[in-house]
Formats: C-alpha cells, structure tokens, sequence
C-alpha cells in the first residue's frame, strides 16, 4: 500500500512512516521543511516537500491511501489551527477525491464531539478538529476518524482501549496510536467509524474487533 502521511515529521507521524516502512508499505512522508527529509528517510519513509498553505493535490497522486496527522501545535494560535488543522486536512480531502484515492484516515481529538465544552486554546482548536472531521465524513471517501486521548511519550505496549462513546478523558502513548493507525488502514470493516482511543489493556487487533462488533459490524 502506498500512503501519503501528512504531518509526518510529527511525533505521531515518525512513528506511522517508520511503521509502515516496517511492514512493507510505501510511505510518502510529506513535509514542508527540506531539513527534515534524511530522518524520515532514516525511518523508511519517502519524503515529499509540500506546503499545506498551498496547493498539494500533487501530493496524493498514486497513493491508495491518505493518514492526515498534521496539526498547528501548542501555542499557535486560532487562525494557524484553521489553517492548518482543518483547511489542511480538507484540501487532502478534496485532492482525495479528485484523483480517486478512496481511504482517508484522520488523527482527530478527543474532544471535539463538543468543542463549546473547551476553554481557552483548546476551543479553537477542537473546532477546526470538528470542522475537518464533519467535512471528511460528508465527503463520499473511506473514512476512519480517530480520535486519541491525552498524547504521551510512554512507551507503547501494544494495548488500547477503543471506544464508539464519546467524550471520554484518558491518556494513549503515541507509540501506541501509530500502530493503532496501522491496523486501521488494513481493517476495512473500521471505514465509517469515528472511535476515541485510549491506554488500555486489551491487544490492538482484538480491540477493534470488539469496535467493530459494537458498530454492527460483521
């Protein structure tokens, strides 16, 4: 599978390119920074020079499938998350849909269910997480949004908790989110959800049987 990775010089996105390098995929590592591209090739990845503030529809052709973990980052400010956070994430969804890549996985926020909840930064940033996540879902693509708990740098043991409810609080290790990201793309019964993901102690895999079951799914 090839996959466009956006955001991939994210602490999340290493993670992703250097597991899906791992296991026989093909990941374009999109970066914006040039000085990034020889770590990404270190992990892997095939690095890919475009700006989200510009047209990057080039970006998406060839691919089979798209992972949009891109985002604005602490202490930027509102318009930099509309910018990037969700216009970034829907012109990759427009690009998606114009060169016929069908699958779209979004790294979204808890949260953003309910986004008038949150003070201070956080609001504008769980709205244009909902926007982009509303926008993706209407867009016709194959679509898995993933919403993770409080990111950490713990060290991933392979083990989660995944959840249809939403507007829970928890903590997930980004190790543990990239391999989750994995599963997702390879698990076409996960198209159409949009699942909370958390620390927890059930193995990856029969995490997201469990999730799908209780969408319905067969």
């Amino acid at each position: 599978m090839k996959v466009l990775v956006a955001g991939s010089h994210g602490k999340i996105g290493r993670r992703l390119v250097s597991r899906l390098a791992a296991d026989g995929h093909k990941a374009i590592a999109m970066i914006r920074d040039p000085s990034q591209a020889e770590e990404l090739r270190v992990r892997g990845g095939q690095p890919l020079v475009a700006d989200l503030a510009q047209d990057v529809a080039f970006a998406v052709e060839g691919c089979d499938a798209i992972v949009y973990t891109a985002g604005a980052g602490a202490g930027s400010g509102a318009a930099k998350k509309q910018t990037v956070d969700r216009a970034g994430a829907e012109k990759l969804v427009d690009a998606a849909r114009r060169h016929g890549v069908r699958r779209y996985v979004m790294v979204s926020s808890i949260g953003a269910h309910d986004p008038g909840s949150a003070r201070g930064p956080m609001r504008p940033y769980l709205e244009a997480k909902q926007q982009a996540d509303k926008y993706l879902a209407a867009s016709g693509l194959d679509y898995t949004i993933v919403r993770p708990g409080r990111l950490t740098d713990d060290g991933g043991d392979g083990r989660i908790e995944a959840s249809l409810e939403l507007g829970r609080r928890g903590d997930v290790p980004r190790d543990d989110v990239a391999t989750t990201l994995l599963a997702v793309l390879s698990d076409d019964r996960t198209i159409g959800l949009t699942f909370e993901l958390f620390d927890g102690a059930t193995p990856i895999a029969d995490a997201l049987d469990r999730l799908v079951k209780t969408a319905g799914r067969p």
